[in-house]
């Protein structure tokens, strides 16, 4: 029988408790950004791209404060993907150092604010030097409670599901587990933020439409916000406005609209 084929009462009977729960809530647990727009950001004061990457730490800093203000549990970033390395060298070069020193000059304030670091994606393409400020940093911060920020750094929505997928078929060879075990369930505990809320909302600032790799498993059922905001420009009230329509949205995971609606009147 289909869901659509079943009595609201029914189905709104037997909905999991963690989904009735999510309906109901207007704060996104998981908020994942696509931070786009840095460099036509500088183009357009006639300045040289890495300008933009500079002022976008700054909106780094907004966003995190603004997330760890509503209550937002997971704040991911999409820092650095796995087709940046595409871009001219002299600019990769720039974003790496750009990464190192940010690392360096943040760390102390995320500390201080209960902000939890935690990189996501293939570090192992990094300097050592970066790779060992990168350690030092999700350590310090490990204990922190108030907010984990997911920086995804060399990382790709579909590497991600690989090297999910690699580790369980070595279980398999292994005779550790058997293929009859190779679920969703198990697929989903080898990915990155195994241990975080799935992406409800993500946003992608910069007037483009695509979601680009990024978090491809996890923003299975996320609201998608586009804002023609340049990343640099945006700032808590960009954010805000991004939450409520969020908030004003209705998540139906595969229900209908008028079960939804019986859930929220509980």
């Amino acid at each position: 029988m289909s869901i659509d084929s079943q009595s609201d009462t029914e189905v709104t009977q037997t909905l999991p408790s963690e989904i009735s729960a999510l309906v109901k809530q207007s704060i996104p647990k998981h908020v994942a950004i696509i931070m786009d727009g840095n460099g036509r950001w500088a183009q357009a004061q006639g300045k040289p791209r890495v300008i933009g990457h500079k002022a976008g730490v700054k909106a780094v800093r907004r966003a995190v404060s603004t997330a760890r203000n509503l209550g937002v549990e997971s704040l991911t970033l999409f820092a650095f993907s796995s087709e940046n390395w595409r871009r001219p060298d002299k600019e990769v070069s720039l974003l790496m150092e750009l990464f190192f020193t940010v690392l360096q000059r943040e760390l102390k304030l995320l500390h201080n604010n209960g902000v939890r670091l935690n990189i996501i994606g293939d570090i192992s393409r990094f300097s050592p030097r970066l790779q060992k400020q990168i350690a030092a940093a999700e350590e310090k911060t490990a204990d922190n409670k108030d907010l984990v920020l997911n920086v995804a750094a060399n990382y790709g929505g579909r590497w991600d599901i690989m090297q999910a997928a690699q580790k369980l078929a070595a279980k398999v060879e292994s005779g550790e587990m058997s293929s009859t075990q190779f679920t969703e369930e198990a697929l989903s505990e080898h990915l990155c933020m195994q241990n975080q809320a799935e992406v409800d909302l993500m946003i992608r600032t910069g007037g483009d439409y695509r979601i680009s790799n990024f978090v491809l498993w996890q923003a299975a059922y996320a609201e998608l916000v586009f804002t023609d905001t340049l990343w640099p420009d945006f700032d808590e009230d960009a954010f805000k406005d991004a939450i409520a329509i969020f908030a004003n949205r209705q998540r139906r995971f595969g229900l209908t609209g008028t079960q939804i609606d019986t859930i929220r009147s509980l």
